[in-house]
């Protein structure tokens, strides 16, 4: 334990060691170090951790989705809001404000812009 630890960081360090040691992982050894030292897992077991692992993956939420599954689920937000009329449309004037706003905002950084203009009319 580092030296000026809390006592409370100590209580869950000395948790930790004891937990490690009874489901034996002590000293430094890791799951990888564990698994190769025991027998290879049968077919039936290994095929059942990568069907864990699939679907963990795919049940990550939105992050998990395809992107083109992403865009169908937001449209049909965006849908739902302009028939509550909740949804927000700008107006010209208003898109022009919000765009010039923005330039403002971009323009305040220095390197960026000098940045912008060393590399001028590039592609």
């Amino acid at each position: 334990m580092p030296r000026g630890a809390s006592p409370k960081r100590a209580r869950q360090y000395e948790q930790i060691k004891q937990s490690a040691k009874r489901s034996g992982r002590e000293k430094g050894e890791t799951k990888s170090k564990r698994a190769s030292s025991s027998k290879s897992p049968s077919t039936k077991s290994r095929s059942k951790v990568s069907r864990t692992r699939s679907r963990k993956a795919a049940g990550r939420g939105f992050a998990g989705m395809s992107e083109q599954r992403q865009r169908e689920i937001a449209a049909q937000g965006g849908r739902a809001a302009h028939k509550r009329g909740t949804a927000h449309e700008f107006s010209r004037t208003e898109a022009r404000r919000a765009g010039q706003k923005g330039g403002v905002a971009v323009s305040r950084d220095r390197g960026h812009m000098a940045k912008i203009g060393r590399k001028g009319g590039e592609r």
